[in-house]
């Protein structure tokens, strides 16, 4: 038996394996699924006159079996969601999944080795698409802390193979053969649906999978998938929709709202995993919200498009939610709308007036593009006022002048003092003495080991300053180090400043001044 058949042979069982789970998930969800759904709903209204820690216990549990069994049925019914076969370029699909892990970038190197970039594969863009998120999202989770995560994709025998391989906790051996069974997870809290779907949506596009994974090393997961000759491009989509007579194109979506929603989930697979939670997090509702733009777009309110935008941008920021997930869910609504758009004339028998067709798609594009503009100003305005906001919080704190009495008071320098901090130092420190007339200031710098010569001659100028407003500056805790910079550059503080070995010293004197 050669390598090609071994791999189908494989293939053909694991098959097997999942259509007898299918059977008997389709089975637990058509018993169970229903009479759990109504203790869920007698739960609710128990939950709203007595308030019992029971109760809520009960409904998280009920939750979680409904959520197994909808896994289940899934694995069950793979093609349940009646998605098109296209062209879909990997390569391209990888490239814009890494950027819904940007909060993970600060910790795992990504690694790109991609060849062959102008290969297609044909078949379920969606599902292929979740099943490169399922393994990136495993490559990033099985790195505890640092670590890498390399992307390969090239053609090998008129296939497309990509490859994803992390530095990971890795996987024993005697597991390796278990991976894509449901319920089989090397996680604490796994179920091992989303390693099941990967296999499945391979298989189910003629392609193969291998694993290669050392414990304390890595895994490596290597898909192998028919490459398509012909490079398509997505074209229009027929829809079953209801159309009234002389209708106009803003009604004929609000009435046609659910089969719009339905297209749009199915457009934005990544994004419908993470519906809930930016819901959560931001309070921002991801449907909802694309049906107002889309009124928006299709009436011509180009102001209410950019206020809507601005508003959506300022919220996605100060939420901290990944702008890749909006960009993406947007680009599905614009195809979604064009969708429509089409479906309408073609119902409306208006298919011959290109002229029509265009100047509206036109307009569709146009005001998406502006939406998409300033969506991202805001966004990226407002984490530019938040960065400086907390590069002045920062700065702050980094000058603690503390007083000690109405005319005195200490300022304690730890760690480097830079050009940067002295310039905030200056400010701080000349504007509190104007305020508050401070006789007597004490710069404690036991807590700074090293200053550069140029910054010492900074840090003179500042003290120049000082006396020339009329305050007394006392140095404490002078490091040997600095000194020996000091000696070597013929820098003094003389009549510059008062020094004194420690701070206890300093105090001790000046308060006995005042005394």
């Amino acid at each position: 038996m050669d390598v090609k058949e071994s791999h189908q042979l494989r293939n053909e069982v694991h098959l097997s394996q999942l259509a007898s789970v299918g059977q008997i998930a389709a089975g637990i969800a058509h018993e169970v699924k229903n009479p759990l759904t109504a203790v869920k709903g007698f739960l609710q209204l128990l939950k709203e006159n007595h308030d019992e820690m029971y109760v809520e216990i009960a409904q998280s549990e009920l939750q979680n079996a409904l959520a197994t069994l909808e896994n289940l049925l899934h694995v069950s019914k793979p093609d349940l969601e009646n998605e098109p076969h296209q062209t879909v370029n990997l390569s391209v699909e990888l490239e814009a999944l890494v950027h819904l892990f940007q909060d993970q970038i600060y910790r795992v190197q990504i690694h790109k080795r991609f060849q062959d970039t102008d290969a297609y594969v044909f078949g379920k863009r969606n599902q292929l698409k979740k099943a490169l998120f399922n393994l990136l999202k495993n490559s990033f989770e099985a790195i505890p802390e640092k670590g890498t995560i390399t992307l390969e994709h090239k053609v090998v025998d008129d296939h497309v193979v990509v490859s994803i391989e992390d530095t990971g906790t890795g996987i024993p051996q005697e597991k390796l053969s278990l991976l894509g069974t449901p319920f089989f997870s090397t996680k604490l809290d796994g179920t091992g649906m989303g390693l099941t779907q990967v296999f499945s949506v391979i298989y189910q596009h003629g392609g193969r999978i291998q694993v290669y994974s050392k414990e304390g090393e890595g895994t490596r997961f290597v898909l192998s998938i028919p490459r398509e000759s012909k490079k398509m491009t997505r074209g229009v989509v027929k829809m079953d929709l209801q159309l009234r007579e002389d209708e106009e194109l803003r009604d004929f979506f609000i009435h046609n709202r659910e089969v719009f929603e339905e297209c749009l989930l199915s457009e934005a697979a990544n994004v419908r995993e993470k519906i809930a939670e930016i819901h959560e997090v931001g309070n921002i509702n991801l449907v909802a919200n694309a049906h107002k733009l889309v009124l928006y777009i299709v009436d011509g309110r180009v102001h209410d498009v950019v206020s809507f935008a601005q508003q959506e941008g300022m919220s996605w920021a100060k939420n901290s939610l990944t702008l890749a997930f909006n960009l993406e869910w947007i680009q599905a609504v614009r195809r979604v709308l064009l969708d429509f758009l089409y479906n309408y004339d073609r119902m409306r028998n208006e298919g011959n007036s290109l002229e029509s067709f265009y100047n509206r798609e036109k307009q569709i594009n146009k005001l998406v593009d502006q939406f998409l503009n300033y969506f991202i100003m805001s966004y990226s305005n407002y984490k530019d006022q938040l960065l400086q906001a907390q590069k002045e919080l920062v700065d702050n704190l980094s000058v603690p002048l503390l007083p000690l009495t109405a005319s005195m008071s200490i300022l304690p320098l730890v760690g480097a003092v830079d050009e940067h901090r002295l310039s905030t130092i200056e400010d701080k420190v000349i504007a509190q003495i104007g305020a508050t007339r401070i006789e007597v200031l004490i710069f404690d710098l036991s807590g700074v080991v090293h200053m550069e010569t140029k910054v010492i001659h900074r840090f003179l100028d500042i003290l120049g300053g000082i006396s020339m407003m009329g305050c007394q500056a006392v140095i404490t805790g002078i490091r040997p180090e600095i000194v020996k910079t000091m000696i070597a550059n013929g820098i003094t503080f003389e009549n510059k400043a008062i020094t004194k070995g420690t701070l206890q010293q300093a105090l001790s004197e000046q308060l006995f001044k005042k005394e």
